[in-house]
């Protein structure tokens, strides 16, 4: 029985540190006057630290909680006062509770909130987000644009229309020329375009030329995934964007079926990583009012 419960407890403690070592740690990276970008699973995490109190840009998974609260520990003493979420998705505001608990006061979008408020399913990753408990909602919600002073920066908040989702909000730190993003631009190209709840190629077309019109050559930009980004990075983009537009509204608009805009392999020549490029036409498809499959297609 003795060996036998050894060898049960080997077993769990050799199980817990697989399961320990799957969450990636958390790297930290100045990127100016105070501000920080976090990466590890999930969205990327902005944090302003200073006199006035950690504001924190998303929060990553649930499960990631304890080592982000670490990492910023290492920065700074002082516990987080406000968390922004860029939007609602369960990689950029499952820590919500978790720094809720602790007295962050969490903000985002009217929209965003509404969204948290209930269940959600993302039908590309097959995956049911379950509604936010009070302790994850965002108590201050807005609607065009907020700002906040604090730690020394202008930190403006805008929402640049519907574009990732009916959500999305940049996040502007006017003297330091920093910019948080959230996933209306990533660093992986074919990006997820939320179509089933509000997101178009359109309107991520439209946001990022306002971010273009908002930013210059020395800015920094922290994506909602991917390492820091220069305009330039931005640019391309948007190209991506519009070449993928032109080439599968075209099909649309001869009233071609799906699977019949898919045998023309409109994004071909663009191969990039991200979400799978059938997957990517048919989300553009759904944002421009065309009946395509409900199905996820991972």
């Amino acid at each position: 029985m003795t060996v036998r419960f050894f060898g049960c407890l080997i077993f769990i403690v050799s199980f817990g540190l697989a399961w320990a070592r799957e969450e990636p740690p958390v790297r930290i990276v100045e990127v100016r006057d105070g501000i920080y970008a976090l990466y590890g699973r999930g969205g990327n995490i902005g944090l302003s630290v200073g006199e006035d109190g950690p504001i924190m840009i998303d929060d990553q998974f649930a499960a990631r909680a304890d080592l982000v609260k670490a990492a910023i520990a290492e920065i700074t003493p002082k516990p987080v006062v406000f968390v922004v979420n860029t939007h609602w998705h369960f990689d950029h505001s499952d820590g919500n509770p978790a720094f809720g608990r602790d007295g962050a006061i969490i903000v985002a979008h009217d929209n965003s909130r509404a969204r948290m408020l209930e269940t959600q399913y993302l039908a590309t990753f097959d995956i049911t987000q379950e509604a936010h408990p009070p302790q994850g909602l965002p108590k201050i919600t807005m609607g065009e644009a907020m700002t906040f002073h604090w730690n020394g920066h202008t930190i403006e908040v805008v929402h640049p229309g519907p574009s990732h989702t009916d959500g999305d909000v940049f996040v502007f730190f006017r003297e330091a020329n920093v910019v948080h993003t959230g996933d209306v631009f990533v660093r992986y190209d074919f990006p997820f375009i939320d179509s089933p709840h509000g997101g178009s190629i359109d309107g991520m077309i439209a946001a990022n030329e306002y971010l273009l019109d908002r930013i210059d050559e020395d800015t920094k930009i922290i994506p909602g995934h991917g390492e820091i980004a220069t305009r330039t990075d931005v640019e391309e983009f948007v190209q991506l964007l519009k070449t993928a537009r032109e080439r599968i509204g075209a099909l649309a608009k001869a009233e071609l079926s799906y699977e019949e805009i898919l045998s023309f392999a409109p994004l071909a020549g663009l191969d990039h990583p991200g979400i799978k490029k059938d997957e990517f036409i048919r989300l553009v498809l759904l944002g421009m009012g065309k009946d395509v499959p409900a199905e996820a297609r991972r």
